[in-house]
């Protein structure tokens, strides 16, 4: 008799994505001790199996990591977004020629819908597209495969620490789901949150299993709707629709450290402004406009000896927008309000919020000009397919561009101001020729 198919969720975790996408280009790495740095080489965000094993923490600043683990030759990068992110992509390409429907979920995870794959063996079908993706790309990867997708994450997470599953864990009945989940740290479950793993420890949940024992009623009246689909899932339930995993941000920031501590409202406006550009980006990526600008600006609150300050300041824009010069000027407006003089800032950022589909603008009838709204969106479409062509930053703002000083004392101009002493060549970036005329 044929045996009834249940519907299968998988879940591919790349391995230490960061750190992974470093080794493909450094195969002389592999076996040591190798970590990346968040933006300006602050702290450790991805770590090698290595790194872990001598015991950096995640998120342990840079600083101390050389004092504490200076006999131990780790090797250090920084972030290099641009390689990671094509790396990510040649991987996501893969996966969308192997399963029916993928969601990326982040830079290094996607969900797959494996509907209608009921006459392959699905194990071996795992095992079989990890080797194709290490064979292909050079990244390691882990794979669950499971009835709902927290527990295709929870089986991701064994097939990571166990290499008898040979890089894809399979957990097609209640027995394999209850012992998986009779040993998975309650604090690890996806869904669940830092705050809300405090709370459970509090009631004596220390393992998911633990969690499966409370009632309904109980994780409704304790863990509100969120708790209780979490709750549905780690008994086998599939009740979280994968469209919900790909709906748009309802709000995009983008901020971070100076490098250094600043005086100069010329230069803390180039960062608002590189900040800003990033905003529009990310906003035409998911074909949506925002409505409301928020622009804030902050001092170091760790330098006791110094003044403190910090002020942020919202503004409505007329007509809902993705454009980067729109954007851009909402952001130098609300800086004139909120720069004063006398202070040292260390950070700042800009988030857009109130953002729908950009097919859905409501526009401002006493100030919307359509040949202009036409002409901007011809501009970004362009600048985004020479960035998108030939690397990112080839056309940029003039306000984008920091201002230095050369050795000799002359000016000079460089698009990048974010610290990134240790980062790796783009290798993935296409190559650019430069033609000189006689």
């Amino acid at each position: 008799m044929r045996r009834l198919f249940v519907k299968m969720y998988g879940l591919v975790d790349c391995d230490n994505c960061f750190v992974s996408c470093e080794r493909v280009f450094r195969p002389d790495l592999e076996g040591h001790p190798v970590v990346v740095l968040s933006n300006n080489d602050g702290c450790v965000i991805s770590r090698s199996r290595e790194a872990k094993d001598i015991g950096i923490r995640m998120g342990m600043p840079y600083y101390q990591m050389r004092e504490h683990y200076r006999d131990k030759e780790v090797t250090a990068f920084s972030s290099n977004y641009e390689l990671y992110g094509n790396m990510s992509n040649r991987i996501m390409n893969i996966l969308r020629e192997e399963a029916p429907i993928v969601m990326q979920y982040s830079i290094d995870e996607a969900f797959l819908d494996l509907n209608g794959m009921e006459n392959i063996n699905i194990k071996e079908w795992g095992e079989n597209l990890s080797l194709k993706i290490l064979k292909c790309v050079g990244m390691p990867v882990s794979i669950g495969i499971a009835k709902t997708k927290t527990l295709a994450k929870i089986a991701s997470e064994f097939a990571k620490k166990y290499p008898g599953y040979n890089k894809c864990c399979y957990i097609d009945t209640d027995e394999k789901r209850e012992k998986a989940i009779k040993v998975f740290p309650i604090d690890d479950v996806w869904g669940i949150g830092r705050k809300n793993s405090v709370k459970m420890e509090y009631f004596g949940i220390h393992t998911a299993y633990d969690f499966t024992l409370k009632s309904k009623s109980w994780v409704l009246k304790n863990f509100s709707i969120t708790g209780v689909r979490t709750w549905f899932e780690l008994k086998g339930y599939d009740c979280i629709p994968l469209d919900s995993l790909d709906s748009k941000r309802k709000s995009i920031c983008t901020s971070r450290s100076f490098p250094n501590m600043i005086e100069n409202f010329d230069d803390i406006r180039t960062h608002i402004s590189n900040f800003a550009v990033r905003c529009a980006e990310k906003l035409r990526l998911q074909h949506s406009v925002a409505g409301l600008v928020t622009v804030f600006i902050d001092t170091n609150h760790l330098r006791y000896d110094l003044p403190q300050y910090g002020n942020g300041m919202s503004i409505t824009l007329h007509t809902a927008s993705n454009a980067t010069q729109t954007i851009v000027k909402a952001c130098f407006s609300i800086l004139c309000d909120i720069y004063k003089e006398g202070y040292k800032y260390k950070r700042g950022g800009v988030i857009v919020t109130d953002i729908c589909d950009e097919c859905a603008v409501q526009t401002d009838f006493a100030d919307y000009d359509a040949d202009n709204h036409r002409k901007m969106h011809v501009l970004t479409s362009t600048i985004d397919n020479i960035n998108r062509q030939n690397g990112k930053d080839m056309v940029v703002l003039g306000s984008q561009q920091y201002k230095g000083k050369s050795n000799d004392g002359k000016n000079l101009k460089f698009s990048n101001a974010v610290k990134r002493a240790l980062k790796s060549p783009n290798y993935t970036e296409p190559y650019k020729f430069i033609v000189k005329s006689k």
